[in-house]
């Protein structure tokens, strides 16, 4: 019987796959955890005991450094916006909205414009590099922009989130080749109705993981993963340098008189669209309370 330490794969029906040096494990997880109400996660850092007849207990899971409800998965080091150039047509608000949730999270965000060999990504790709981005232009098809992509995921726990259609499941297959066989046999496996899994897996993808979501394609925008509108300016991360400076402590930067957020909107330091979005988030979360918020 030894100890090690690993990270979680993936759950499925009370069993935990555990990646612990160059093996994983198969484990239950100790009924301290349902007492505690921990959940475990696919992302999180855990102590198991490997004993010598094969079973194995999954025993701690250690602090972790973020985590998202839905799709759920912790220690993510770095969510990509996925949003196609055309067909569908991308919506800044869903993207900001996005990178907004990241950022409330403390979850570093980059975006990845796809389907760049049917429109241009320039417009976008400016919005977003100005807005403090990292941002990627990538097409699936010809493969450009794909090499640049996976570099920046290496060593990395990443979670790849997109609205229905544009190209998550094709890019993910690209970065992965081996991931559609993979999938292909869990599904075979699991089988789908009522059996199917709406639990992530990580999938190995040279020194890093990404995280599949099957079930789902986008995280929880108007569920769990809400923002009160006291840390809403904070999730705007080009708002950061001019927050607390407003003629008003109570500024709301909707369109407050002596207010550095909409002065650097009227000057081009801040792209419109991304104030236009904090304003609906900001609308939208007026009535919102923070003791409304769920938590695992």
């Amino acid at each position: 019987m030894s100890q090690a330490e690993g990270l979680l794969l993936k759950g499925v029906g009370g069993f935990y796959y555990v990646q612990a040096g160059d093996a994983v494990y198969e484990c239950k997880a100790k009924g301290i955890h349902r007492k505690n109400k921990i959940t475990p996660l696919a992302g999180d850092a855990v102590t198991i005991t490997i004993n010598d007849e094969g079973y194995c207990s999954l025993d701690e899971i250690h602090p972790r450094k973020n985590y998202l409800n839905r799709p759920p998965v912790a220690n993510v080091d770095k969510l990509f916006v996925l949003a196609s150039t055309c067909e569908p047509s991308p919506s800044t608000f869903v993207l900001d909205k996005f990178t907004a949730i990241a950022q409330d999270k403390g979850i570093d965000c980059a975006m990845v414009f796809t389907k760049t060999d049917l429109a241009a990504a320039d417009d976008l790709v400016d919005i977003y590099r100005r807005s403090g981005f990292e941002t990627f232009a990538v097409s699936s098809l010809h493969e450009e922009g794909l090499a640049e992509l996976k570099a920046a995921m290496n060593g990395k726990i990443c979670v790849l989130c997109g609205n229905s259609g544009v190209g998550k499941s094709t890019l993910l297959n690209r970065l992965c080749p081996a991931l559609r066989l993979e999938t292909g046999e869990i599904s075979e496996k699991l089988g789908r109705g009522r059996h199917t899994t709406r639990q992530v897996e990580l999938f190995r993808v040279g020194e890093g993981y990404i995280a599949d979501t099957p079930g789902f394609a986008a995280i929880d925008l108007d569920g769990e993963e809400r923002i009160v509108k006291e840390n809403l300016p904070f999730a705007f991360r080009e708002f950061l340098p001019y927050l607390g400076r407003c003629r008003f402590t109570s500024c709301t930067h909707v369109a407050d008189k002596g207010c550095l957020i909409c002065q650097a909107v009227e000057e081009g330091r801040i792209m419109p669209s991304r104030h236009e979005s904090y304003v609906a988030l900001y609308n939208e979360a007026k009535n919102f309370k923070e003791w409304e918020l769920k938590t695992k």
